[in-house]
């Protein structure tokens, strides 16, 4: 479907407001709104509460649950296991807790501490198997989910020189990426001889990569490509798809820049993420939130991306988080300092 010949437009579904402070990351739950579940979403804040907000056969969304007693500082980030029934959050009290989800009401299991400090992001295997953790330490920690709700530390990647902004573990490959206030993108794999997990690649300015502080990465829904955003005022899109062979070697390709998108943004974007159906969505500083798609118009040369749609104040504040409905890829979701969530459904309208 070719999004650029179509008239489309953001619409504003419905604002979700109970957080008393800014949020700060959004989930959808892969397992909810299908075959009869409804539609899940996770949202976090400097209130030190996790929301759980669920659809009702009508539409609208409610708040089911509230997660709080247990964080005592700001909850950064939150994500769901590839089944639904696990939830990460990851807190600045250095702590990462996993709550799990049993009939209606939520439960902590298991209380993961490690970091020195801050943690900012945390990130499940596609497989469920293995959990990732990064902090203002500079480390990325990998958890492995034990029987029993037991979680164990199987390994520390030291190589980041600052406070690690996002971990995002690849949509099928045990490959692993980190972002960093150090400006850089590297991508972790296991060592398949020793089981040691270790760095393959280092996406930093010398790879034509970002000029200050890379804040979030997302990939692409069959995972050749990735797109990472940044203080810079950039989203760059990098590719692996040029190496099959060494995809096969070490199952994590060589990364090359493939384009760089600017100049959408005027102040620092925090988040991207990029739905099924191939569209990008940013969220920025800038209180507003753009979409981009790929432009086969010279798919003979260099790919280029196009702006789809620009929605200027989608918050009265900076937009922290920007996420696409897994189930249903038309479907946004964004979070902001201004303390709301906003559930936004790409349309087409009538020229």
């Amino acid at each position: 479907m070719d999004f650029l010949e179509r008239n489309l437009e953001l619409r504003e579904k419905q604002r979700l407001e109970g957080h008393t402070d800014r949020v700060w990351s959004l989930a959808w739950n892969p397992a909810a709104g299908v075959s009869g579940i409804p539609a899940m979403l996770a949202s976090c804040s400097g209130d030190k509460t996790v929301r759980i907000w669920q659809q009702d056969p009508s539409g609208s969304w409610d708040c089911l649950a509230v997660l709080e007693d247990t964080h005592t500082r700001t909850v950064r980030s939150c994500a769901w296991s590839p089944s639904g029934k696990l939830l990460a959050t990851a807190s600045f009290d250095a702590t990462t807790a996993v709550w799990e989800h049993v009939g209606g009401d939520f439960e902590c299991v298991a209380t993961l501490e490690g970091h020195e400090n801050e943690v900012k992001s945390v990130s499940w295997n596609a497989s469920g198997s293995l959990l990732a953790t990064c902090s203002r330490d500079k480390t990325v920690w990998i958890w492995e989910v034990q029987p029993g709700n037991e979680f164990e530390c199987v390994s520390v990647l030291q190589g980041h020189t600052q406070d690690v902004k996002m971990v995002q573990w690849h949509p099928f490959l045990d490959v692993l990426v980190s972002v960093s206030y150090d400006n850089s993108v590297k991508i972790w794999a296991e060592d398949g001889d020793s089981d040691d997990w270790h760095c393959v690649q280092t996406l930093n300015e010398a790879s034509s990569g970002h000029t200050s502080t890379v804040w979030a990465v997302s990939f692409s829904s069959n995972g050749d490509r990735m797109v990472t955003c940044s203080d810079d005022l950039t989203l760059k899109i990098w590719d692996a798809s040029s190496n099959p062979s060494e995809t096969s070697d070490n199952n994590c390709g060589s990364w090359r820049l493939l384009c760089t998108i600017s100049g959408y943004h005027d102040r620092t974007i925090f988040s991207v993420n990029w739905s099924r159906e191939g569209v990008i969505a940013s969220g920025a500083a800038d209180d507003a939130i753009r979409l981009f798609v790929e432009s086969k118009e010279n798919s003979v040369d260099v790919p280029s991306y196009k702006l789809l749609f620009k929605k200027d104040k989608a918050h009265d504040m900076d937009v922290n988080s920007v996420q696409w409905n897994p189930k249903e890829p038309q479907v946004l979701a964004s979070a902001s300092d201004d303390g709301t969530i906003k559930i936004w459904e790409l349309v087409e309208v009538p020229r």
